[in-house]
């Protein structure tokens, strides 16, 4: 989907928050901004070294509001800074890079048996409490010989892209799927995803042992039975 052209920016832009300009952008562009939404489009060169610097003013304000005294704690002298480039570069970067580049191949041998790619690792932040989550995806294509086929490590970019995102479990993995699904084009697209939840071992009810597990499954996955029954009898036998 090609994006409209980005309005211009005001000739008082300088000296305003570098997010209160991103933000009107993505606003004047009719687009949302979800916690699990990628924003790269409206980031211009040099803005998001701009935006890291205004998050670790606004991290130095909570931890002021918390009663930490960082000028004198020598632990917490520099937090600040480094949590808004943790958010920025490391936990949530999947907002605000653009997709990562993807080489696609042709089926040139028509290949239409089942593939499937897994368990690939995973890291997020649950949106509610900003806590992690960290668990394994596993992907299963039924590609047909116009699917587009891509290397094995683009699956762990792409997943790790969509991952990298403020999200909940539910919405991640259809991201992740609505992604190899126009990417591909495959006749069936499966994933299941099992992660811990640190917002319930670390905070709330504190269980240690309760996962999450959630799949998708389309196309010839959705509509033969035999063909589920053979992805999730093979990820079974990995996972056990």
């Amino acid at each position: 989907m090609s994006l409209p052209t980005p309005p211009q920016d005001r000739p008082d832009d300088e000296g305003r928050p570098v997010s209160t300009v991103i933000r009107e952008r993505i606003r004047a562009s009719g687009r949302r901004f979800h916690a699990n939404d990628n924003i790269a489009d409206f980031i211009r060169p040099g803005e998001l070294d701009a935006l890291l610097d205004e998050v670790a003013g606004q991290m130095s304000g909570v931890l002021r509001s918390l009663v930490i005294d960082t000028e004198s704690d020598h632990n917490t002298q520099d937090t600040a800074r480094r949590v808004a480039k943790m958010y920025l570069k490391e936990v949530f970067r999947g907002r605000y890079e653009p997709q990562p580049p993807v080489t696609e191949f042709p089926n040139a041998e028509r290949l239409g048996e089942l593939m499937i790619v897994g368990p690939i690792t995973v890291r997020s932040a649950c949106s509610h409490h900003l806590c992690p989550i960290i668990g394994k995806l596993w992907i299963g294509i039924l590609p047909n010989e116009h699917s587009a086929l891509i290397g094995l490590s683009k699956y762990a970019r792409l997943a790790e892209w969509v991952m990298s995102r403020p999200q909940i479990q539910e919405e991640a993995i259809i991201q992740v799927a609505d992604l190899l699904s126009n990417k591909m084009q495959p006749d069936g697209l499966a994933l299941v995803m099992e992660a811990d939840h640190f917002c319930m071992g670390w905070r709330g009810v504190r269980d240690l042992d309760s996962k999450m597990i959630n799949s998708v499954m389309r196309g010839a996955f959705l509509k033969d039975p035999n063909l589920r029954r053979e992805f999730l009898s093979l990820l079974g036998q990995r996972k056990g």
